[in-house]
């Protein structure tokens, strides 16, 4: 991290970890925008997963970069951003990070049950729950060399804001 900026989050995990509902509430506690990276996908990507179908890397690639690159606008700005992405493989988040400013990580994590709980109470416009598996089967746990922290799903959103960002600030 650089001395200048503070560093830019992104929240990453599978689908139905509550990056979506964490990264408002995170970015309201920490004054900081929030971009739902789902936003960010190309037409062809969701259309892809809407139809039931993962993406495969070559799909991801441009959407990775784009990630990046809106911590580096954010940056230049004078500002962080959180962004919300699954950021599932390790290969992904060097993508992010080579496009980015200064980034972090912050992965939300909780077991299968508890998240195939959860979808089942709600619908996603283009991410079926028969996506989880995959999800789960490629997900790579942050290494120790990477700027990032793990923090359970299991509390209330706001308690899981509340430990991602005394992290966060605990970074500056």
């Amino acid at each position: 991290m650089s001395a200048n900026t503070q560093p830019s989050i992104i929240l990453m995990g599978v689908q139905g970890s509550g990056k979506s509902e964490v990264g408002a509430a995170l970015a309201a506690l920490l004054h900081i925008d929030f971009i739902d990276g789902d936003d960010l996908h190309p037409a062809a990507n969701k259309e892809k997963m809407r139809s039931g179908h993962a993406l495969n890397d070559e799909d991801r690639l441009p959407w990775l970069k784009t990630i990046g690159q809106r911590t580096r606008e954010a940056a230049a700005a004078g500002k962080p951003v959180i962004i919300a992405c699954s950021a599932l493989k390790r290969w992904y988040r060097e993508v992010i990070r080579h496009e980015a400013a200064d980034v972090v990580f912050v992965h939300l994590h909780g077991d299968y049950a508890l998240i195939e709980a959860r979808l089942q109470k709600r619908s996603h416009e283009y991410m079926p729950t028969t996506l989880l598996g995959s999800q789960f089967d490629t997900l790579e746990p942050l290494a120790a060399w990477e700027a990032g922290v793990v923090v359970d799903i299991n509390p209330p959103i706001t308690a899981v804001a509340a430990a991602a960002g005394e992290w966060y600030q605990n970074q500056l």
